[in-house]
């Protein structure tokens, strides 16, 4: 890819979030500098491996990463981030765990954890004995969902869908009473 203001490589993405629109630019290394963005070195595979490898082999903690209200990687926000809805690197799940999480565990109707599964009929899925437990947990999970989404209709005066998620409460306990 060419830069955007010369005719060199473009080795530098920009993405920018401004009024809601996504803005990309690519630019070369000097293209860069002028503009103000400045182009980290590379980092060679042993400082990564010292730094954040051989802590966890040796039973060390990994260097922590400051709860600011920004990146210290990418400078950006958590206001940056809930306007424009994408983290800008790795680092941002990090910083912003704890603002994270409940989004989350939300989108997931309670589940923290993903649990895979495989099919079946070759015998790759998971133990029988995981299976139920996961079952388990899922139901559970979604009785919480569905209560508090009762909850949630109810404290609204949404009658009508609180009357639904009663009803389908109730079918769940029907089908497997605890």
């Amino acid at each position: 890819m060419k830069c955007d203001h010369c005719d060199n490589e473009a080795t530098v993405r920009e993405v920018t979030m401004k009024n809601g629109a996504r803005i990309e630019r690519h630019l070369c290394e000097q293209c860069a500098q002028q503009h103000g963005i400045g182009v980290q070195p590379q980092v060679s595979i042993d400082e990564l491996i010292g730094k954040y490898v051989l802590p966890h082999v040796l039973g060390q903690a990994a260097p922590q990463t400051p709860k600011g209200n920004s990146c210290p990687t990418c400078r950006m926000g958590y206001a940056e981030f809930k306007q424009g809805g994408l983290l800008g690197c790795p680092d941002c799940y990090k910083t912003f765990e704890n603002q994270l999480a409940p989004l989350i565990e939300r989108a997931h109707e309670g589940a923290t954890h993903h649990i895979g599964k495989g099919p079946r009929r070759r015998g790759g899925g998971p133990s029988p004995q995981a299976s139920l437990t996961a079952q388990l947990q899922e139901r559970a999970a979604r009785l919480r969902a569905i209560r508090k989404q009762l909850d949630e209709a109810v404290k609204a005066e949404q009658y009508e869908k609180a009357a639904r998620l009663r009803d389908e409460l109730r079918k769940l306990d029907e089908a497997n009473p605890a």
